[in-house]
Order: C-alpha cells, then sequence, then structure tokens
C-alpha cells in the first residue's frame, strides 16, 4: 500500500487579497454602499442626467475601490485596521501615559541587605 500524501502550502507570509484589496478592505466598501444606498434613497434629484439614487447606490462603492488601492500602495498589512485603531484609541501608542487600571506601584524600594 502506497503512502499518500497531500501537498503543504508553505507560503504563509502571502496576503489573500480579492481586487488587489484585502479582505477587511471590503468590509469597508460594504459599509460605504450602505452608507450611500440608506443615504440615497432620500435624494430626489439628478446629476447631469443620472439620478442621485442610482449615482450613490452603484458608483459611489464602485470608485471607492480604485481610492482605495491607490491609498494603499506600499503600505503594509492590515494598514486600514491599524489606522482605525491609532485613531479611536491614540493613548495605546504612547509609552508615557499613565495606566488608568494599576493603582498600585509595581516595584518597590526594599532596605539594601548589604551594608
Amino acid at each position: 500500500m502506497p503512502l499518500e500524501s497531500t501537498p503543504v502550502h508553505r507560503n504563509l507570509h502571502t496576503r489573500v487579497t480579492i481586487l488587489y484589496l484585502e479582505f477587511e478592505d471590503l468590509f469597508l466598501i460594504l459599509f460605504i454602499a450602505v452608507l450611500a444606498n440608506i443615504f440615497g434613497r432620500f435624494l430626489d434629484r439628478e446629476l447631469a442626467g443620472i439620478p442621485l439614487n442610482i449615482l450613490f447606490q452603484y458608483i459611489v462603492p464602485i470608485a471607492t475601490i480604485p481610492l482605495l488601492i491607490a491609498c494603499k500602495y506600499g503600505k503594509p498589512r492590515r494598514y486600514l485596521v491599524d489606522f482605525l485603531d491609532w485613531h479611536t484609541k491614540p493613548q495605546i501608542y504612547c509609552g508615557m501615559e499613565p495606566d488608568s487600571e494599576q493603582t498600585e506601584e509595581y516595584v518597590t524600594e526594599e532596605p539594601s541587605l548589604c551594608q
């Protein structure tokens, strides 16, 4: 009975992308599409013969794809997530910020035994 083997991919550092965008970026595009759809429902006007509800519903999310690709060019992985974390929680990245949860001193002065 021959030994059965399956191929294992060794390159785990490869980015998984769809249309040159990461998985988290697609959530941003879907979020923008939802907001544009909701906002477009309230507009009953036209722009250059195109109804604004159609423009907001289809054109705005499609136009964000190349804009996001251009903004993320040359950036590291998970750049968008780190960017949002930095803007929502900026005190994390400061080493001089006092800790609000630690109330007692971690290192205390002990008397020296070698006198």
